[in-house]
């Protein structure tokens, strides 16, 4: 049966169902259909669908014209309809898994998602799952719901997990050429999991259970973590000790072995670094384990938003201003540049600290330009007019797409606050004395920009 199957992919016979078609489904559905195989796009949100249907894409990394072209090719089906996954081959799960208010996993997604496969799915149908979730996941729910429906392992299913690894807004590394990890329940799921993604994917890597491949995607963002909130750590003492931790890290960057450069910043966003830690935490719990690491990174990360609004506080002050009542811009609202992602973003923490403290915040994001606030009102960001931007008592710095021009963000505004380092990097070369009292965010006034 292995055989037969394994010739139905490499033949491109194989029919393919992608379950949720966010930044990570979306994107694997279109590599698949670019391969020729007949691709089932399902999510629940049938605004979604619509959009999506209309060749109108709402990931970034995928134009409208790919979407197009997969449609009207007949290769991409798009819909709402459970029943529609009866004649795939393989299902892919691709859910949300976020954290509850008392940051434990919510499984309830892929809960769902399982479920709805089990009522729909035929035999011998290969079930993968890519969204985050602590090791044992696949076994556990996964396994047990298909058996419990009179599904038999090794014969009227199969079932493999392998990590996501998308980065939205990355233009060297995307779905096909990221490596990618796949690990089975057993020998043939192992097999036909690596047989199915190497039809789309440049590099598989095999691991021998999808525990192994659970743990390795937590492993990758638990260790960033980390790292993330040692260098925010010491981009904090460096303050304290009057130190520029920028110009550190540059030189500590030039050792060619041992070194690691992560950088500081107001805060940690997107689905993974905030939320996978936690579910290797939880994960650890249940065994009687406390991973103090974890939960000192996870501390001092989320605390950054809140070292951020007191930055601004000081800052105002040392200009003779109070926060209560102060306009406040925020430029880039992302958690990352060059990206319309805003899960998690510290840029929203901080948009709601500052307007606790009286302030009258606005934000500046062409890339992202609404969200809704904790009030459940939608902000709108301002038009990218730089001369607007001199109507603010403070400007900072939050993420740096390429569609900003520092260099009229300095002219334009009254007073800086840059989280980022962005800069330095701006004005080195214009002769601009950077700040070398070693404060990790580092007020500028527009006297002082030397253009």
């Amino acid at each position: 049966m292995t055989i037969i199957l394994k010739e139905k992919i490499l033949k491109k016979k194989f029919k393919i169902a992608i379950m949720g078609l966010g930044y990570v489904g979306l994107p694997l559905a279109i590599s698949f259909a670019k391969k020729g195989f007949e691709t089932t796009g399902y999510d629940i949100n049938i605004k979604k669908i619509n959009g999506l249907s209309q060749g109108i894409s709402d990931i970034e990394d995928i134009s409208n014209d790919v979407l197009r072209t997969c449609l009207e090719g007949g290769k991409l089906q798009l819909t709402t309809t459970p029943t529609a996954l009866s004649s795939a081959d393989a299902i892919i799960i691709c859910v949300p898994t976020p954290l509850t208010e008392s940051m434990e996993p919510d499984m309830s997604y892929i809960q769902v998602a399982v479920d709805t496969i089990k009522k729909n799915a035929k035999k011998g149908v290969l079930i993968s799952l890519e969204s985050t979730t602590y090791p044992g996941t696949t076994r556990e729910i996964i396994c047990t719901a298909m058996e419990e429906e009179g599904f038999t392992l090794g014969t009227d299913f199969f079932a493999c997990y392998s990590p996501e690894r998308v980065d939205p807004g990355n233009k060297i590394f995307q779905t096909e050429n990221t490596p990618k990890v796949v690990g089975g329940v057993d020998h043939v799921s192992k097999e036909l999991g690596e047989t199915l993604y190497s039809q789309v994917i440049h590099e598989v890597i095999a691991v021998n259970s999808t525990e192994v491949a659970e743990m390795s995607k937590l492993l990758e963002n638990t260790f960033r973590s980390i790292n993330i909130a040692f260098i925010n750590e010491m981009a904090l003492l460096c303050e304290k000790l009057g130190i520029d931790i920028w110009e550190t890290i540059e030189a500590s960057s030039t050792k060619p072995f041992g070194f690691m450069k992560f950088t500081p910043g107001p805060g940690i966003g997107g689905h993974c670094i905030p939320l996978d830690p936690m579910y290797l935490s939880w994960k650890a719990k249940s065994k009687n384990f406390y991973s103090r690491f974890i939960e000192l990174a996870h501390e001092i990360n989320h605390l950054m938003p809140d070292k951020m609004s007191e930055h601004v506080v000081e800052t105002l002050n040392q200009h003779k201003k109070s926060i209560n009542g102060s306009s406040v811009l925020l430029v880039g609202m992302a958690y990352k540049e060059n990206s319309n992602d805003l899960r998690e973003s510290p840029g929203l923490q901080i948009f709601e600290l500052l307007r606790k403290r009286g302030a009258n915040v606005a934000f500046c994001d062409p890339k992202a330009p609404q969200f809704v606030d904790e009030q459940g009102g939608i902000q709108y960001s301002i038009p990218l007019d730089y001369s607007q931007f001199n109507d603010y008592d403070l400007v900072i710095l939050l993420t740096k797409h390429d569609v900003f021009d520092i260099d009229k963000i300095g002219k334009n505004s009254q007073l800086i606050l840059d989280t980022k380092d962005i800069l330095k990097n701006s004005f080195e070369d214009k002769k601009r004395t950077y700040g070398k009292v070693g404060n990790q965010i580092k007020p500028i006034s527009k006297e002082e920009v030397q253009i």
